[in-house]
């Protein structure tokens, strides 16, 4: 009896000790996945398949700090030190798309450009040589004050681009085609002045990065970003041409989705690797049909697979419709909508949209380096083009093929 005891007494004890061992091979083996994702994402621009990975930066962090936190309690040193680094590494990833950009970097405006304007009152910045209308001081404000936009560039009620934002004194806008690409960009319309950004779950942009929101919907998947929404307003365009051979863009793998085949009723499989056309339903140009396929293109293509269908232009040739393309991940784009240009001194200035993450209606940026300007651009940037949320270089000017 007393052997018997013993030897269930051992049995009892060793118990919560393999329980202890199950559980941390659990953590390695959580541990050693998430590595791996995390990690992965950095590589995409070297494997297609690798995108997939940076898409789940929220979801990285929140899953390695609750392994942080088991591994605290159960005193498992080492896991908890690869799990915090790999959880602060996702944290700096999705920083910049929660903190307001204010906060991290406070930009001091351009002093050199020649152009005279009235400047809102609340900006804080001194009249460049014109009275100043106290009537007009607040009229055309928008966001945050201290970002404010030339309340002369502004017409409140102005319905499309070029209604909206007049050219700064001295400065034409540039003549473009009628019916082309250019003169669509320019005549995109624009939700009422004051509009909030709002993302496709319905809440607000809480950055103030922005002059006017462009009236076209997002969806309410988070499907259309950055390079997404270049994609949008090319193929609404052509959509809206009647262009539709010319509508096609390429997925991260490569594969070619033409709009034309999803017209004839052919749908998009994806299996793994493997990519190709089933026939599903009947010929359709409906604008319905036409989202969707839109959608299934916003799914599985992006800045990586963009940048590969565009040709290098320099900047001295920038032409509306062109795009300040960083197609390796993370990646990002934005689309020239409007130019213009001094006679006199044959300086060029032009405005910029863009969507981005999550995704959100699209928008005409300000320009926090010249807010004389705002949100017109000049063209004489030197080497680096900064925007509210990215940085880009001359080089990294790109435009379509056709």
């Amino acid at each position: 009896m007393i052997k018997k005891e013993g030897r269930f007494s051992t049995k009892q004890k060793t118990s919560p000790s393999i329980w202890k061992i199950s559980i941390s091979g659990i953590l390695q083996v959580i541990l050693l996945f998430s590595s791996i994702f995390t990690v992965g994402g950095f590589f995409s621009r070297y494997a297609w398949y690798l995108d997939i990975f940076s898409h789940f930066r929220f979801q990285y962090f929140v899953f390695l700090f609750l392994i942080s936190l088991l591994s605290l309690v159960l005193k498992k040193w080492k896991i908890l030190i690869v799990s915090v680094v790999l959880c602060m590494v996702n944290l700096f990833q999705i920083i910049p798309l929660y903190v307001s950009y204010e906060n991290t970097k406070t930009i001091q405006p351009d002093k050199s450009s020649e152009v005279e304007l009235k400047i809102s009152k609340e900006s804080g910045l001194e009249d460049t040589g014109k009275n100043r209308d106290e009537d007009n001081e607040s009229e055309d404000s928008h966001g945050s004050p201290g970002k404010q936009v030339a309340v002369d560039i502004i017409r409140s009620e102005g319905s499309t681009v070029q209604d909206r934002f007049k050219v700064p004194e001295g400065f034409e806008r540039i003549p473009v085609e009628e019916g082309s690409f250019q003169e669509y960009l320019r005549s995109l319309p624009l939700k009422p002045h004051g509009s909030i950004v709002k993302y496709y779950n319905g809440n607000e942009k809480g950055r103030d990065v922005y002059a006017a929101v462009i009236d076209m919907d997002v969806g309410d998947r988070d499907l259309q970003q950055c390079a997404d929404a270049v994609m949008r307003l090319r193929a609404e365009y052509l959509y809206g041409k009647g262009f539709y051979d010319r509508i096609h863009f390429n997925f991260t793998n490569g594969f070619k989705a033409d709009y034309v085949k999803w017209m004839n009723g052919n749908r998009i499989a994806v299996e793994g690797n493997d990519t190709y056309w089933v026939k599903k339903t009947g010929y359709s140009e409906d604008y319905k049909v036409f989202r969707q396929y839109m959608d299934m293109v916003f799914a599985y293509a992006g800045t990586l697979s963009l940048s590969a269908e565009l040709k290098a232009v320099n900047v001295d040739e920038m032409e509306i419709g062109d795009i300040f393309m960083k197609g390796a991940l993370p990646g990002h784009c934005v689309i020239v909508v409007d130019m213009a240009v001094n006679n006199t001194t044959g300086e060029k200035i032009f405005m910029i949209a863009q969507s981005y993450m999550p995704a959100q209606d699209i928008h005409v940026l300000k320009n926090y380096n010249s807010q004389e300007i705002s949100p017109w651009y000049s063209i004489n940037f030197d080497e680096v083009l900064e925007t509210p949320e990215w940085t880009f270089y001359k080089d990294q000017l790109m435009r379509f093929e056709n």
